[in-house]
């Protein structure tokens, strides 16, 4: 279920030179924060989880997913170039598949890795935190990617309605509203993150158990929809 050609295609548009400025712009905050605290602060656990927890995992994780999911698929639909993909030979859940797996690969580099640099940074990854925080953004990568390529195929303001999810939902809601934490991708990924450093730095409001189950069954429910969208868009772009 993996077309190179249209893995390629995937990355070159994802990673073009305005999009990769952007995909690179919340890393490179994320890293100059992480130094600037470590200078002024030291190496303090409770500062390196709350910088990883509240801006790493809340903020830059899900805006990074927005951009990889949506710009895998959605511009190609909005501008009508996706007939060209859909005259050609491939399996449409072939099309979808390789799209999330590229997805995912470009969220996992700009997320997961700044959060495994930053927390080194921040406290060398005392208690575990650096790993613990990165295993997180990880597990959400694949998520938030699959969520938001759905988006990208049933939605052509994709982009505005996940920046919406993304910051309103998982930044504020999710962090704050108990009954909102439920469902938010970001609560799911920090009950893994406590079980690497255990309770006391990470604070998970949704057992391990629950969070795993929740994760699989939204990712896989995404990409089958996505992929079910996909199967009936015709060659004029519409179903």
């Amino acid at each position: 279920m993996y077309n190179p050609t249209v893995a390629r295609l995937t990355y070159r548009a994802l990673l073009g030179r305005r999009r990769a400025l952007i995909l690179c712009a919340l890393p490179v905050l994320l890293i100059a924060i992480s130094i600037a605290v470590r200078a002024f602060t030291g190496l303090d656990d409770k500062v390196a989880a709350d910088l990883l927890g509240g801006f790493a995992l809340a903020t830059m994780v899900p805006l990074i997913g927005v951009i990889a999911g949506t710009g895998a698929i959605g511009p190609e639909i909005d501008d009508g170039s996706i007939v060209y993909l859909l005259s050609k030979p491939v399996k449409r859940p072939t099309i979808i598949m390789t799209k999330l797996t590229v997805a995912i690969a470009v969220t996992m580099v700009f997320s997961a890795i700044p959060t495994l640099i930053a927390g080194f940074i921040l406290n060398g990854n005392g208690q575990q935190i650096a790993v613990a925080y990165t295993v997180a953004a990880l597990v959400a990568s694949v998520a938030y990617s699959a969520l938001f390529l759905l988006l990208g195929t049933v939605s052509r303001h994709a982009v505005v309605f996940g920046l919406v999810y993304a910051l309103i939902w998982e930044s504020l809601f999710g962090s704050l509203v108990d009954g909102a934490k439920t469902l938010s991708v970001q609560q799911w990924s920090l009950a893994l993150a406590q079980k690497v450093a255990g309770e006391g730095y990470v604070d998970a409001t949704v057992g391990l158990p629950t969070a795993a189950i929740l994760l699989v069954t939204v990712t896989v429910g995404a990409t089958f929809y996505a992929g079910q969208k996909l199967r009936r868009l015709t060659l004029a772009g519409e179903e």
